[in-house]
């Protein structure tokens, strides 16, 4: 964790008398109350205290970086048919590629932190309640001057996306300096996952601290577009463990008009030459293809009663992302991603409420048989 002396004794120190206060910490260490202070908001700053109390984390946490903005859906009632209006009901939810993820991982108790920008607005303060309350820690969430982000998807009577806007104007400008509070944290964290709304200066700003820090970085490209802003940052110099498009970001990402079946794996290939040591590729009901520098796995999808399929794939890089951290293969890593993107399919909900490590388990298994 790269700790100093003075942390580590006052660590110890909180784990064995966790309602212990500054001043006594201060008299028992040797210290004055004021030194106490800055170690404690040192220690939170690297992610050791979990929140406003002395709640040590009992592993480094995983450090999501990206957008945060309200889901707005609409679903039609029957078949849309386009340029008229279709009857239908709406609902509003905590939406953003980045926040997303970063709920996915506390539901299964990854201890985790969300960088990501807000506005000083209804929405903004529902969304920083909502994932709160979802186990997520925000002490490094920049509140915009902009608009709070939002996501408007129209969905057909099956839960297929015809379309959606995105406004993300807060999260493009997210900038470096916003982010040194947490420079501590990220270059602590067990892993930074970025996903590929953030701007190019803030994502080459990010891939360089965790590279001088050695830290584990999975990357979602989120889009076309977006995939085609992040191409120009991969390189051998800025190593990254994995990164998650589908097949059109792929091809965004290799300079590509289009990759069939059969180029996967040589696209896949220049992303390792590029730094990139996992290039997982999500086909969405073909399953998925996970490149490890040389070692090819194809992967089945697990079936689901399709009730929406958004946020199923901010689901499927959560559980791979947790699974890794649990010290499992790339292999079962996806795996289990696949297992969180069935579950969330059939849900209603963006993120699946109930969805615990025990369920990707069991469906895992189940899928096995």
């Amino acid at each position: 964790m790269g700790l100093t002396e003075r942390e580590r004794e006052i660590v110890e120190l909180l784990r064995r008398e966790p309602l212990i206060g500054p001043a006594e910490i201060a008299e028992r260490v040797g210290s004055s109350r004021a030194a106490v202070n800055v170690h404690l908001s040192n220690l939170g700053r690297k992610g050791v205290i979990l929140g406003r109390g002395y709640i040590l984390s009992s592993q480094p946490p995983v450090v999501v970086v990206g957008g945060a903005n309200v889901d707005i859906k609409a679903r039609s009632s029957a078949a849309a048919i386009p340029r008229t209006s279709n009857p239908g009901h709406t609902s509003t939810t905590p939406g953003g590629v980045g926040r997303n993820i970063a709920e996915n991982l506390a539901r299964l108790g990854t201890p985790t932190h969300l960088i990501a920008a807000l506005g000083r607005d209804p929405h903004g303060e529902r969304l920083l309640s909502d994932t709160r309350d979802a186990g997520v820690m925000l002490d490094h969430v920049h509140r915009s001057t902009h608009p709070t982000g939002s996501y408007t998807a129209l969905l057909d009577t099956d839960g297929e996306m015809l379309v959606a806007v995105a406004d993300m104007t807060a999260t493009d400008d997210l900038r470096p300096e916003h982010l040194r509070s947490a420079r501590e944290l990220i270059t602590h964290a067990a892993m930074l996952v970025l996903d590929g709304n953030l701007p190019a200066a803030t994502s080459a700003h990010l891939l360089d601290l965790a590279r001088m820090n050695d830290v584990r970085v999975v990357i979602d490209p989120v889009s076309v577009p977006k995939a085609a802003r992040l191409a120009p940052l991969l390189s051998a110099e800025r190593p990254i463990f994995a990164i998650t498009p589908n097949r059109d970001e792929l091809a965004a990402l290799t300079d590509r008009d289009a990759v069939t079946d059969d180029a996967l794996t040589d696209a896949a290939a220049v992303l390792h030459g590029r730094g990139v040591r996992h290039v997982w590729v999500r086909l969405g009901a073909d399953g998925s293809l996970l490149s490890s520098q040389g070692e090819i796995h194809k992967l089945t999808a697990i079936p689901a009663e399709v009730e929406d399929v958004t946020g199923a794939g901010d689901a499927m890089l959560a559980a791979f992302a947790h699974a890794l951290l649990a010290g499992h293969s790339p292999v079962l890593a996806a795996r289990y991603g696949h297992a969180a993107a069935a579950l969330t399919l059939e849900s209603e909900h963006t993120v699946r409420p109930d969805l615990t490590e025990h369920m990707l388990e069991e469906r895992t298994t189940h899928d096995a048989l």
